[in-house]
Order: structure tokens, then sequence, then C-alpha cells
């Protein structure tokens, strides 16, 4: 061999070298092989795969089906796919994918309905993306973000003035079904003060994602929000997918200096989404069935929300909690009132006396109620919590006129105030009422005389 063909082979080698070790940098890996299909579970071996990572499954036909990474074992891969099984064949290909895992966002999403994947469901086009953000996002410093110190109008008097919420505060809406929880998140949706509303549909019925962007938010309302719907009948890890793009866009909005409205519903069907994944892969169930993923996932994803750093926006998000036959001690809604700033309960009783927003006062709490309120103002929520308690724990006396008065002067109280609160507490969806007007309304129960 020539010096000049040896020399030119070294240069080639060297050339293929280099290819590889840029390959091995930019993440590049080797195909793997479809080995096993159990469930929504993909087994595949011969992939070197990071967990997280996106990958694309041939089907019989020559399609794909995306997947995602969720565990592995050995030479075994485990991935789950983010659409609908059809056609997978054994020893089909499974190919990495990049440049996923990236969230389009921009002031063109304002008006629009996606999917968790960031396809268009209303049928209005493509999107043009300004920017794109991490699906993930990234953890900010608890002392780089601003305090919670203003007060946020959300349009309904009972929340308003009892249970104030701040600006950049995680609420809870605890609620079982059928008590007015998508009435009340429409009535929010509508009447607070907020440049961008951010509102993602998770695990929800097909009918109730229709009726919320028509009738709820409406043409007036879309305008200024984006919808991230993802129904029940998609798989899990599209739902999860869900949340976390609602987040990352909520993100964008709040690092663009604005105001944020984030509405989730709901906290329950993530974490039952996360219960299908963890279960699948082999976790362990825990508490009523629920793996340990489940309860770390929830604090990843809700501390994402809140106040930005200076000069940033904020992000008031509201999470719904489907408490199941009604019991506030449910894993999940026990696990979200620890990680939230407070909690609004809707309750049943309340509901089917007729009187809505079906809002149990003594059960809701604002935990930045000091911060955002002077103490006039918690005087008067103190005293109005303690009449409707002293009524509530008489009701039975009352209602058979056995109570007799003057044995107690609360009761007594609470008894001439009660038609007052009833109306104070009650509101229509077509009503919106203000800080200033919530406020005025609490103060006018309190301070007009029993006996006028």
């Amino acid at each position: 061999m020539s010096d000049a063909l040896r020399e030119r082979n070294v240069q080639l080698a060297r050339r293929l070298q280099g290819l590889r070790v840029d390959a091995g940098q930019r993440g590049m890996v080797r195909e793997g092989v479809l080995k096993r299909v159990v469930g929504l579970t993909l087994e595949a071996t011969g992939c070197e795969l990071p967990l997280g990572a996106p990958a694309r499954v041939e089907t019989a036909d020559g399609g794909w089906v995306d997947a995602e990474v969720v565990g592995f074992s050995g030479e075994r891969t485990f991935l789950m796919p983010s659409a609908e099984l059809h056609g997978l064949l054994p020893n089909a290909r499974v190919i990495p994918r990049f440049g996923r895992g990236a969230v389009d966002v921009g002031e063109s999403l304002l008006g629009r309905v996606i999917d968790g994947e960031g396809v268009p469901l209303d049928g209005r086009g493509a999107i043009r993306a300004e920017d794109s953000v991490g699906l993930v996002g990234a953890s900010i410093n608890p002392l780089s973000r601003e305090p919670i110190i203003t007060p946020l109008d959300v349009g309904v008097r009972a929340i308003n003035a009892l249970v104030p919420i701040g600006r950049g505060q995680r609420v809870g809406l605890f609620a079982g079904s059928g008590v007015g929880k998508s009435t009340l998140l429409g009535m929010m949706t509508r009447y607070t003060r907020a440049d961008v509303i951010v509102v993602g549909l998770i695990g929800e019925r097909g009918r109730e994602v229709r009726d919320f962007v028509d009738v709820t938010l409406g043409e007036e309302g879309l305008r200024r929000a984006v919808v991230v719907a993802t129904p029940a009948d998609r798989p899990p890890l599209a739902r999860i997918h869900g949340a976390l793009r609602a987040t990352a866009i909520a993100e964008w909005y709040r690092d663009q200096g604005l105001h944020v409205l984030l509405l989730m519903d709901s906290l329950t069907r993530f974490a039952q989404a996360q219960r299908e994944i963890g279960l699948s892969v082999g976790e362990p169930p825990t508490t009523r069935g629920y793996p340990p993923s489940v309860f770390a996932k929830l604090p990843a994803l809700v501390e994402r929300a809140g106040n930005g750093g200076a000069g940033q926006g904020s992000i008031t998000a509201f999470y719904t909690v489907l408490t199941e036959g009604d019991d506030q001690q449910e894993p999940i809604a026990d696990a979200a009132r620890a990680i939230l700033d407070g909690h609004i309960v809707l309750s049943r009783a309340v509901a089917e006396s007729g009187l809505y927003p079906a809002i149990d006062v003594e059960a809701s709490v604002s935990r930045v109620v000091t911060e955002i309120t002077d103490l006039p103002w918690r005087e008067r929520i103190r005293k109005l919590k303690q009449l409707v308690s002293a009524y509530n724990s008489h009701r039975d006396l009352i209602a058979i006129g056995a109570y007799q008065r003057g044995s107690d002067a609360r009761v007594d109280e609470a008894l001439a105030r009660w038609p007052a609160i009833l109306q104070f507490l009650g509101q229509d969806v077509a009503e919106a009422a203000d800080l200033a007007s919530s406020r005025a309304a609490l103060d006018a129960v309190l301070q007009t005389p029993v006996n006028a």
C-alpha cells in the first residue's frame, strides 16, 4: 500500500471517529426493536435512550406511534405511547426522536385550542410559534420569587370577601361531582382580572371541552385565552403532557411580564394518569393504589406556578381536585392541601340547599390572607365564619323549632342575620362582583343592626 493511500485511510478513520464522537455528543443513539406490548406499556431491546426521551415505533402500515421512555430494566426499555396503539408488530423498529420536549409559544396562541402535543383542535390551521420553551420547565429559586402581597379580583363575592386570593397564589378547588365546579371555573374565567388565561382540561369528557370553549369562555373570553385539552380517551402520557404544556405556556407569558390565570381541571386526573404509567412499569402501589411517583409529580407541577422574579409577571393557579365520595381525606386531596397555598371547598350539602356557588366557607382557607388583607378585613372574615358555624351547629334544632332564643347570643345573631348571609353568599353566574363591592357587601352584612 502506498504512503498516499495509507494517509488517506488514516484521515478517513479520523473523520469517522470524529463523526461518532459528534453523534454521541448530540445524543444520537441506535435503534431498538419492539419485543413486548402489555396494555399500554411497550418493551423494547437494543435502545440506548435516557428516561423521558421521545421515540417513534413503526407500525404495520409504515406509519409511526409516538412514545416516551418511562423506565428500563436491564436490557429492556419501557415506553409509553402518547397516541392510540394501532398496527404494532413484533420486532418493529423503535427509533429515537430529537428536538421534542419543546413547547411552541407566542402571542399567536391566544384564542387557540390545542391538544397535549400542541396540535390545533379548533380547525383554524397551523400556529406560527414565536419561541419555544421546555416541556418540563426549570425550577425557580424560592428566594428570587416576588412575594404575594396584591389581592386578585376573581369576580366571585364569597371568594373575594372571605377567601381572598393573592396574585401568584396556587389554590385548590375541592369538589365532588355535580356541585357546580365547572360553573364556578367559568365565572372566574370571565371575571378575573388577568392579562392572559391558560386553561388545561386534563382527562375531562369531550362534551365538557366543547361546552367550556363555546359556552363558558365564549368568543370574548377565548380572545385572551389558550386552551390545552386532552380528553379522557387520550392515553395517560398525553394527559400528562397536556398538564405540562399548559403550565409551560403560562410560564412563557409570565416571563413576558404578564399576569396569568392558570386553570387546571383537574389535578386528580393528572395524578390518575401518572398512576396508570407508574403501575404499568412496575411501581408498587401505596395509598389507595397510587404509586410513589404520583406524590413526587404533584409538587413538581404545582411549584412551576406562582410569582416570577423581579420584573416578571405572575401565574395565579386554580387546580380542581375531585374528592371521591366527597371524601376530603382522599389521598390526592390530602396531598394537594399540603402543597397548595389555600383551598376552596364546594359542599354537596350547600349545593342541595340551592345556594350557588356552593362554597363551604368554614372549610375554605387562603394561606396568604394575612399578607393581602388588613386587620379589620380579617376580623370581618372571622366574624362571619363564626356566625355560619354557629348556625350550622344548631341547624337541626332551628329547623324543628326547638331552639330557644336567648340560649346562645352568637346563635341568636346568626339566626337574625341568616337571610342577609345567604343573600351575600349566593351569586348568579351572570353577575360579577369586584373586590371593592365584595368587601362592602361583607361589611353591610355584619354592620346592619339585627333588629333592622
